[in-house]
């Protein structure tokens, strides 16, 4: 799952938890009995596929980055087990904006004393180290106000004039988004750039973002207090940095999206069910929770589907897509969507997301698909499909959350279209509250997954009690969209006349309510 940075005021938002009473019991009988495929769906399978990727990124560098031999080697172990299962594969190329980090960056402040401070690189920063007087905007807001109100570093105006020797622009977060304040600090003759966090509530921590292109220069984050502490070494008298990045920007790198169909024609051939999940790691680490346990649990579902023979049952295709390039915005599934004809696209009956399903501090996340607790509903369709999730696990009297359609996974190019989403999430970096400790355990106070993003996502961090309960309810919603006669709108229920019955004509009504049914 990717850290979404808000265009304007880059600010990561939230994975939508709310505080409102969690659904535990209840649903409806299903019209498809899934049973045999959910217990087919062990656990132990899951894992022998997270095996293989956790192998496949301790082979490669320690990840599997799209447009890095990780990920190419993660892609031919799906493929290659999905061909065993009977599917037809084909890989679908595109090119995309690649960045990654050869070597961590670093930050050192030299005067008036030394000292290492915590950082982190831009997505598409520059390589180099520069090292100078620190030059803080003319209009950083110190100290914070209460609410968001910093504008520094989005005006060419803010920026003092540079010194003659290499020097480093110190920005404020706030307003405009974080490539714009690069380039403008760049553009007033600064060799590095530091971009700090605002200070106001939930902006405190280090911070760092997309550039949204590549900047030709160094450009890394700092926390707010931190940066408040070299803010007062500057105005009593001067503070030097050095600014240390190492990257690797190629804006026209290949990967693919691997797309899976079961070849056989189903009663409903124009009602495609896209049943997806990412496949790429972070450059930082090997992705086995972000995204291993939604690619593991896809496959499994997909293995045991055929191995089943739910296949044979099919009143619409359901494809199986194991997107590239998610962890920089989306990229696959965006390529998938736009590259379809209009005729193509309005044939995709529902799409299928799952991204993170083994989260250590976990809640029991479903999309809110009817907008009920978030107020903006997905498109239509989405509230039958969050319905399916929620009577599934209301059965198993197991409490589930709503969550936003925030735009942080792959469904975002499928609603951005009007095609109904749905799917099921363990939870990244928002923070558990007291009420979701009190209904799920773990630990209020930490985020959901204290590894999200790190070399520390790894298998041995995935709690595979939640894991086992989120893949269940997957391959049950993958059954019954693929299934149900009846479908998400009930169009293909029919009732059923007897011919050889007695029909009594009934009496005309000219007024009244019955005569405006």
């Amino acid at each position: 799952m990717r850290k979404i940075v808000a265009a304007t005021a880059a600010v990561v938002l939230s994975a939508g938890l709310v505080s409102a009473s969690p659904a535990v019991a209840g649903g409806s009988k299903p019209e498809v009995d899934t049973k045999r495929l959910t217990q087919a769906v062990q656990v132990n399978g899951v894992l022998q596929h997270l095996r293989q990727l956790q192998t496949i990124a301790n082979r490669n560098g320690g990840n599997r980055a799209s447009g890095l031999p990780g990920y190419e080697a993660s892609s031919d172990y799906v493929a290659k087990t999905l061909r065993a299962a009977g599917y037809r594969v084909r890989e679908q190329t595109f090119t995309f904006p690649f960045f990654a980090e050869n070597s961590p960056a670093t930050l050192v402040q030299r005067t008036p004393e030394e000292k290492t401070l915590e950082t982190g690189v831009f997505t598409y920063s520059g390589s180099g180290t520069v090292t100078g007087p620190v030059v803080p905007t003319k209009d950083v807001v110190i100290p914070a106000s209460p609410t968001p109100s910093s504008t520094s570093g989005c005006e060419a105006a803010d920026f003092e004039p540079a010194p003659a020797e290499p020097s480093v622009a110190l920005v404020q977060r706030g307003t405009c988004d974080f490539g714009l304040k690069a380039s403008n600090a760049k553009a007033a003759g600064y060799d590095a750039v530091i971009i700090f966090n605002e200070g106001n509530p939930d902006r405190t921590e280090l911070t760092t973002g997309t550039l949204g292109s590549p900047v030709d220069l160094p450009v890394v984050g700092l926390s707010y207090d931190d940066a408040v502490a070299l803010v007062d070494d500057v105005r009593a008298g001067g503070a030097t940095a050095s600014v240390t990045t190492d990257t690797v920007t190629d804006l026209e790198r290949e990967t693919h999206n691997l797309i899976a169909d079961w070849p056989r024609r189903t009663k409903h051939d124009d009602q495609v069910v896209v049943v997806g999940a990412h496949l790429d790691s972070v450059p930082e680490g090997p992705g086995i929770n972000d995204n291993g346990t939604g690619v593991a649990g896809t496959l499994e579902i997909a293995k045991q589907l055929a191995r089943t023979g739910y296949t044979k049952k099919l009143q619409r295709p359901v494809r199986f897509a194991f997107w590239g390039a998610e962890e920089l915005g989306l990229l696959g599934s965006q390529h998938y969507v736009d590259s379809l004809s209009d005729g193509a696209r309005s044939k995709i009956y529902a799409n299928l997301n799952f991204d993170m399903l083994g989260s250590p501090n976990y809640v029991r996340l479903v999309y809110d698909g009817d907008g009920s607790s978030f107020g903006t509903a997905g498109p239509a369709g989405s509230g039958q499909i969050e319905k399916v999730f929620t009577d599934y696990f209301g059965r198993a009297r197991l409490a589930t959350d709503p969550t936003e359609f925030d735009g942080r996974s792959d469904y975002g190019p499928f609603i951005q279209y009007g095609i109904p989403a749905g799917g099921l999430f363990s939870g990244a970096d928002d923070v558990k509250t007291e009420r979701q400790a009190s209904i799920y355990g773990g630990t209020a106070g930490e985020i959901l997954d204290p590894n999200y993003h790190t070399p520390q996502d790894d298998i041995t961090r995935v709690n595979t009690t939640v894991l086992g309960q989120l893949t269940d309810g997957a391959a049950h919603a993958v059954a019954t969209l693929g299934l149900s006669k009846k479908g998400l709108y009930g169009d293909g229920a029919r009732t059923k006349v007897r011919t050889n019955a007695t029909v009594k004509k009934a009496p005309k009504v000219t007024e009244g309510p019955a005569a405006q049914r």
